[in-house]
């Protein structure tokens, strides 16, 4: 089941290769919670290792994960494995200015005007065709 997570990116660790054929690299982000804060531990594994290398500490990134869980010895430990990585929007939920430079709503101001001749005449005018 996917997750996501947004927070600015803490601290990025160097690729680990855990045995001759498996790595992993960690990375840390802090998800604002009320007052306190929390520092999330994430992992990327194999050929998502170098999907870090795009992105500085400090920046807001928005992760996709996978929630992970295993059982070793009677102790038990989760993961949380990301295969994506994004820079977050500037806003909640709104997009941003430079996402759609050329408006194609126009404004009130640019809405066709009927004639002077008819304006008072007819309050009710309107520019439909039907």
């Amino acid at each position: 089941m996917p997750y996501e997570a947004e927070g600015k990116l803490v601290k990025i660790f160097p690729t680990e290769n855990k045995t001759a054929t498996f790595s992993a690299r960690e990375f840390v982000i802090e998800v604002p919670d009320g007052n306190y804060p929390q520092f999330v531990k994430f992992q990327a594994v194999q050929d998502r290792c170098n999907i870090l290398d795009n992105f500085r500490e400090g920046e807001k990134i928005k992760v996709s994960f996978d929630l992970r869980g295993r059982e070793w010895q009677g102790k038990y430990f989760t993961s949380l494995n990301a295969w994506r990585i994004e820079r977050a929007e500037a806003g909640t939920g709104a997009t941003s200015a430079d996402a759609f430079p050329d408006d194609p709503f126009p404004s009130y101001s640019d809405a066709p005007q009927p004639p002077a001749s008819t304006q008072g005449q007819n309050a009710n005018f309107d520019d439909l065709p039907f």
